[in-house]
């Protein structure tokens, strides 16, 4: 009997359920301890502490509006899948003469950014058509095969479990600002609940509040410290991939790649991913022109160096 073990990897996406429901856990503890215990009675001191209060319970939940919302769009957007059949109409469009986005994708991810190369004989070729074993299909530029969600993905960065879904060429943004305005929230969470965690003790030892409050102020202030330091380095991270127009997954291709050619120029690679429409780069939108004039957008077609050089 032949066992697939990378039908396996299936299984972790219940675990990412439970993920989620620990995001919505960590959220609840945070804002009881924040609003709840620590600012919402300073709004009736008056005065700069009701003034202070008021400044750090508006930024809260403008952030924690931002981060929800980025946090539901990269969970319920498609990262962006390989229709059926794909190598199939590709070749017929190839055959027919067609110019179609998808044999251009193919175009552009041939080294020589053209639709054709040389063999030794002279004669000209098209370039090979990537192919998905698992899913019998054909698979784009960028494309990759997640063992997860058992699937093709464009532009496959990584599967996350805790957003239950793959990061990809339609989700990416989502997921940027997702780790930005948690790392934004964490952080001024961990600020605003430093001065009763450096009191922690000697609340404790008088009594002055009840051993619950006590517990959730302590947590609290734990695990947003904790999230804060490791979603910098992902930020980190991130950032530089981002700036490069390089996925997780690309990072080993790319050193073996004297010039790596999706990298157009630190703008144009940061509007491949957030778009033109500065506007909207805070946010969990695209613009009907970015979506229709930027290919890499949809996740079949992307310029390359040579592209943008000629």
């Amino acid at each position: 009997m032949d066992i697939n073990l990378f039908n396996l990897c299936s299984g972790l996406r219940a675990l990412g359920y439970l993920m989620i429901l620990l995001f919505l856990a960590i959220v609840a503890v945070t804002y009881h301890a924040v609003i709840v215990l620590t600012w919402g009675p300073m709004l009736l001191r008056g005065g700069v502490y009701s003034f202070l209060a008021f400044s750090i319970i508006l930024v809260f939940h403008i952030l924690l509006i931002l981060l929800a919302w980025s946090y539901f769009m990269v969970v319920s957007k498609d990262p962006g899948s390989v229709p059926q059949n794909w190598r199939t109409v590709r070749e017929e469009g190839l055959e027919a003469g067609v110019s179609s986005t998808l044999s251009n994708c193919v175009g552009s991810e041939a080294s020589a950014s053209a639709s054709t190369w040389s063999s030794s004989d002279g004669s000209e070729r098209r370039p090979p058509i990537g192919y998905c074993t698992r899913c019998e299909n054909g698979k784009p530029p960028r494309c990759h095969h997640c063992s997860v969600c058992q699937r093709c993905v464009l532009k496959m960065d990584h599967h996350c479990v805790w957003v239950v879904n793959c990061v990809g060429a339609r989700n990416y943004k989502y997921f940027l600002l997702f780790l930005l305005y948690t790392f934004l929230e964490t952080t001024m969470d961990t600020l605003v609940l430093l001065p009763r965690f450096i009191n922690f003790f000697a609340e404790a030892k008088n009594h002055s509040s009840s051993p619950g409050n006590l517990a959730i102020m302590f947590l609290a202030f734990v695990l947003n410290l904790a999230f804060a330091l490791s979603l910098l380095c992902f930020i980190v991270m991130h950032a530089s991939l981002l700036l490069s127009n390089t996925t997780t997954i690309e990072v080993y291709e790319k050193k073996k790649a004297v010039r790596w050619r999706y990298d157009l120029g630190r703008k144009k690679n940061f509007e491949q991913v957030f778009g033109t429409r500065k506007a909207l780069w805070l946010l969990p939108l695209f613009s009907k022109d970015d979506l229709d004039n930027i290919p890499a957008l949809q996740g079949f077609e992307f310029p390359t160096r040579l592209d943008v050089e000629a």
